[in-house]
């Protein structure tokens, strides 16, 4: 599916939108903490199979039971659409 870029309206609405995330350099941030490896893990194979049917994948780390995500389109050299999906699933497997 192709990124639309996000307008500078819809990026200053995002902390509404998104109110778990942040604007980092540019990016979506958001830093989890889960009970250990194991649930850290989960959440990481729930968020692959998400980022594999948008098409859209996140940068990310994981140390133990910490997860750091961050969101951007590096094929429109900003914030899309696809970002905003993308963070939306990762929230909704968090509720």
């Amino acid at each position: 599916m192709p990124a639309t870029p996000l307008t500078s309206a819809q990026i200053d609405q995002l902390a509404s939108d998104l109110p778990r995330w942040s604007l980092v350099n540019g990016k979506l941030h958001r830093e989890l903490r889960f009970a250990d490896f194991s649930e850290a893990f989960g959440f990481m194979s729930r968020v692959a199979l998400a980022a594999e049917q948008l098409g859209h994948h996140p940068e990310w780390s994981n140390v133990w039971n910490r997860v750091v995500i961050e969101l951007t389109t590096h094929d429109t050299g900003g914030l899309s659409d696809l970002d905003v999906a993308l963070a939306s699933r990762i929230d909704a497997f968090l509720n």
